[in-house]
């Protein structure tokens, strides 16, 4: 039985660290799918506020997996940067698989967090028809790093 798959490695992919409620969501953006992958263990973390994640996604995952749910399934394996610094595999999931899974934890931060991703996914089409806001925020990013 698969559990989680693991995405081509030769895929473009372009890690970022997002922000929500002061959380760290690890993410990648796949450009040849231009799809976003999420951190579950991320995820969980910021929907449930538990001191030890993983073992809380490790638990969950079981029971999505015995109740037949295709989030589990569908996981996929990428290498992100952990917490030490080196790249980990991690469980990753992308935007549409994420909201499914959001439902199988019960959490008030659900619902901001929804609109959360509903931005991030708002902001890519945009830069997307037009990438000239996205070299703007990023020269803007470059000066106040103290370059240029």
């Amino acid at each position: 039985m698969v559990i989680a798959k693991t995405v081509n490695e030769k895929m473009t992919q372009k890690p970022e660290i997002k922000l929500f409620d002061e959380k760290l969501v690890r993410t990648v953006w796949d450009d040849e799918q231009e799809k976003w992958y999420f951190s579950v263990v991320d995820v969980v973390e910021v929907l449930t506020d538990r001191p030890n994640p993983q073992v809380y996604w490790r638990v969950l995952k079981k029971k999505l997996l015995a109740e037949g749910n295709e989030t589990v399934t569908n996981c996929n394996g990428l290498k992100m940067r952990a917490a030490d610094g080196k790249m980990r595999m991690t469980d990753a999931l992308d935007t549409e698989q994420l909201f499914r899974f959001i439902q199988s934890i019960p959490s008030p931060k659900a619902e901001p967090f929804k609109m959360w991703l509903a931005q991030i996914a708002k902001e890519r089409i945009d830069e997307l028809q037009d990438p000239e806001p996205t070299i703007d925020r990023a020269l803007l990013q470059y000066k106040r790093l103290g370059y240029g």
